[in-house]
């Protein structure tokens, strides 16, 4: 368990550090009253949200219903994971607590639910309406971002970012799915108390603080192709890709053993799509018993498919954080990591080094099933937003 709070914020007569940029702990999955520890740690900040990050060990519906009790009055918003990351970097077990202090976040939180049957223009008025509101009563808050949380076995957050996002005009989104550890079995998220599935949370939030929201990846595209043949694009499965059944030939282009494909050899030989300039990863989750390949996001025929070679993550990372530092190190930063990224740095045993990296950059998050940057949905990145301790 840990708490953290801004090294520059006033300190009180009694000793006690007053108006955080943000207050993050954490307790074990097994701790019989998590909640109770959590508002502990915290002290009487007052709290305009608090996001909760929860071990799929934990009892979701427990934790939930302990803190709409001792958080009464603040938005809680939750969800399942595919492991934590905390004060060390890379954990496991663990309830990972964020709060977001009134003193310098205004936010409003929306559960939206059925995800897989969206009706975009109740959904889109109701975005805009509410950031409208939320600027308008907190004019002093100049910066603004929008923090996505959504069941990870939807196969529905392509077409939920791209819904969201034209309604949030410049406020800028990020987020990431919901896990189930590595078992791909059931995944939640929560509004205050409200356990749904096939569902999701958004979070506008005003800030007196400045932030910046990002997205980084370490893969770099190769010259190595292959077509998306045959499809099934509602349930992101590839039957065929150049026409040959999908696992068998992907296989053949990394030089696998098809009856070998397994996690560590996604998360080490991705492939690639380019959208609007840029490529972006479509991750392979698991071979089905048709030999078939299920992915992490959106799949169609006709799809051209790169495979991509990582760069050395710690490295890569280490740049990225210190490029996030240019104008003055952050006093936090919220990151939705995808599992492919912790099963990559666990098979390359490289994992503590980035949990140290994680962890020198005051990085609090979880592991995802996807992560969600503006209008898309991907895999094998972090996405987050860095909150800087000055308002200019």
């Amino acid at each position: 368990m840990h708490t953290t709070v801004d090294a520059d914020s006033p300190v009180t007569g009694d000793g006690a550090v007053a108006s955080p940029v943000l207050l993050t702990t954490q307790v074990s999955w097994g701790d019989t009253s998590p909640v109770a520890q959590i508002r502990k740690d915290f002290g009487a900040e007052p709290l305009s949200f608090l996001s909760l990050f929860i071990s799929p060990r934990a009892d979701f519906q427990s934790v939930v219903d302990q803190a709409q009790r001792l958080f009464a009055g603040t938005d809680v918003v939750a969800c399942t994971t595919a492991g934590e990351i905390g004060a060390a970097g890379y954990d496991d077990g663990q309830i990972i607590a964020i709060g977001f202090p009134a003193s310098g976040f205004a936010s409003t939180s929306l559960a939206i639910e059925h995800v897989d049957d969206l009706n975009p223009l109740p959904l889109i008025d109701r975005i805009a309406l509410e950031r409208i509101q939320l600027q308008d009563q907190n004019p002093k808050m100049k910066h603004s971002f929008a923090f996505l949380v959504v069941d990870g076995l939807s196969l529905a957050e392509d077409t939920l970012t791209a819904t969201i996002s034209p309604a949030l005009r410049d406020m800028p989104i990020f987020g990431g799915s919901a896990g189930d550890g590595t078992d791909f079995g059931h995944t939640l998220v929560a509004l205050n108390g409200k356990v749904m599935a096939t569902a999701a949370v958004l979070t506008l939030v005003r800030s007196r603080f400045r932030t910046r929201v990002f997205s980084l990846d370490h893969l770099v595209p190769s010259e190595q192709q292959m077509v998306v043949t045959q499809a099934d694009p509602d349930r992101r499965i590839v039957k065929t890709i150049n026409a040959e059944p999908a696992g068998r030939e992907y296989a053949r282009i990394v030089g696998k053993d098809p009856e070998q494909l397994d996690r560590f050899t996604f998360a080490s030989h991705p492939v690639v799509v380019r959208i609007g300039g840029a490529h972006h990863v479509r991750a392979i989750q698991h071979v089905n018993d048709a030999g078939e390949l299920v992915f992490f996001s959106a799949i169609d025929e006709g799809m051209v498919l790169t495979m991509a070679s990582p760069q050395n993550m710690v490295e890569h990372l280490q740049n990225k954080m210190t490029e996030l530092s240019q104008d003055g190190p952050p006093a936090h930063i919220v990151g939705c990591d995808c599992v492919l990224r912790r099963i990559e740095a666990e098979q390359t045993q490289t994992a503590r080094d980035v949990s140290s990296v994680l962890s020198a950059h005051n990085v609090t998050g979880f592991s995802t099933y996807g992560e969600q940057i503006g209008p898309l949905h991907v895999n094998h990145t972090m996405t987050g937003v860095a909150i800087y301790p000055s308002e200019e």
